[in-house]
């Protein structure tokens, strides 16, 4: 698409109009110590032209290549249909934005509106909304809706299980830190990776606001979900699920664990038609139960008729205070992320509820062989004996870092190394295959890894022996 600059008399004209004398007047209300100092000119390199511009891009992009990705940890590769990103890159979806005016937004309105249905039956939830901007700002959201809406509980006091997608972790802090909300970490077992109950019986006593369940878990491995969640409603707490969405064609939704269902459901959608893209954008999801709707952050469109009898799409509750309130709003959620909720729309439709059900078995079946694979590796075990999703945590006997470095090497992208967030899981990787692999992937990620395994042991020994001849 064009993109056609203000040209400088553009830009006079429309400051004489509003009475302005300049940009940075625009700006005045932004203290002074908090504004850019400018440019580095010396820094900033001199301007070329565009056909050097796409020179320079295109040996960029040589640089890139193609590996074999068996990295999960949130963010997962999977088949996108060619048709989805072809309807979604049409300028009426790439360039639309909220969708005020419902009589000129119908086409917009009506894919958010079966965006929420399909969320909605998917997570066997009642209400969903427009989207959110990722999985870690959806949990920190529902975990600021919880504490509005568990008005008897005076505590402010939420569990997390540690067992939680670390980025999650950190950002759930960022946003809550300065609002008074006590987050407290369950730990998880070592021997099955999954939450505690043990520990979480620890709070027994205590008033809790909410309890968060991460399904599958940050290791891949599935939650006792109904146990938690009647305890945790059994406590006059809320209930979180964080959980991957496609899992959800697999196993219990969050609407359907313990007596009467989660409260909350949120994390991240990007499995949908988003593709791994550098880190993002991503998109996240919230839904929860019809009795919370009005603290859910966001917008929710309904459809109705008109006065003809016509079917119509409309925005039937938006927090439009969130705009205008700032400190006071019900939350800082205020676009739709309606791009990346088209993208998963038309995946969700493209697949339907069968052939999503088929990539989650699909991406299940391939974890579990090579698994298998890899444990007839010598040394290489894995680590929590808990039936999986499709993402599992292996032990190996050297470095994991530098394994994973050396497999970048050889073409192999083999996993996440886990010591930094989990100290005590040392030299262990998370490793995830979905239905985009086959079996000679498998192979070759078998093949690789037992190399780099028999290269570092045995430069191991050698300098070992060096050492002691020294």
């Amino acid at each position: 698409m064009a993109f056609i600059p203000h040209s400088s008399d553009d830009i006079k004209q429309m400051l004489t109009a509003i009475g302005v004398n300049s940009v940075e007047e625009l700006f005045d209300e932004i203290p002074e110590t908090l504004r850019a100092k400018g440019l580095d000119k010396a820094k900033v390199p001199a301007a070329i032209s565009e056909m050097q511009a796409k020179r320079e891009f295109s040996e960029i992009a040589l640089k890139d290549h193609i590996q074999l990705n068996f990295i999960g940890a949130g963010a997962y590769e999977h088949h996108i249909p060619a048709a989805v990103w072809e309807i979604v890159g049409r300028g009426e979806f790439l360039t639309a934005y909220t969708p005020y005016q419902a009589e000129a937004s119908q086409g917009t309105l009506q894919v958010i509106y079966e965006y929420q249905t399909m969320m909605t039956r998917l997570l066997g939830m009642e209400v969903s909304n427009a989207s959110m901007y990722d999985g870690a700002s959806a949990l920190a959201e529902a975990v600021l809706m919880a504490v509005r809406l568990n008005r008897k509980s005076t505590s402010r006091k939420v569990l997390i299980p540690q067992n939680l997608q670390p980025s999650y972790l950190r950002t759930l802090k960022t946003i809550v830190k300065n609002q008074q909300i006590e987050l407290i970490e369950v730990p998880f077992c070592q021997k099955t990776g999954t939450t505690l109950f043990s520990e979480l019986k620890k709070y027994s006593e205590d008033h809790i606001t909410a309890v968060v369940i991460a399904q599958p878990n940050f290791f891949g491995t599935i939650e006792d979900v109904d146990a938690i969640t009647t305890w945790a409603h059994q406590k006059n707490a809320l209930v979180i699920g964080c959980v991957n969405p496609l899992a959800m064609t697999i196993l219990k939704e969050p609407g359907l664990w313990g007596d009467v269902g989660a409260d909350i459901a949120c994390g991240s959608a990007q499995c949908f038609g988003v593709p791994l893209a550098s880190g993002g954008p991503y998109i996240g999801f919230m839904c929860c139960k019809q009795e919370h709707v009005r603290q859910m952050p966001g917008r929710i469109v309904g459809r109705t008729v008109d006065l003809d009898g016509k079917q119509g799409f409309t925005l039937t509750l938006q927090a439009r205070e969130q705009h205008i309130r700032r400190a006071k709003a019900t939350s800082n959620i205020c676009t739709n992320q309606g791009l990346l909720m088209t993208a998963a729309t038309i995946h969700l439709s493209l697949l339907g509820a069968e052939g999503l059900t088929q990539v989650a078995k699909i991406s299940h079946q391939r974890t579990k062989e090579l698994a298998e694979k890899l444990t007839t590796i010598d040394e290489v075990e894995l680590v929590f004996a808990k039936p999986f999703f499709h993402e599992i945590v292996l032990k190996l006997p050297v470095n994991a870092k530098i394994v994973l470095n050396e497999m970048a090497q050889l073409g192999v992208q083999a996993g996440f190394a886990l010591a930094d967030d989990y100290p005590i899981l040392n030299n262990c990787i998370l490793v995830c295959a979905t239905e985009t692999k086959t079996n000679a992937d498998l192979n070759v990620y078998k093949q690789k890894l037992e190399e780099v395994i028999v290269k570092l042991k045995k430069s191991k020994t050698t300098n070992q022996v060096n050492a002691a001849l020294v």
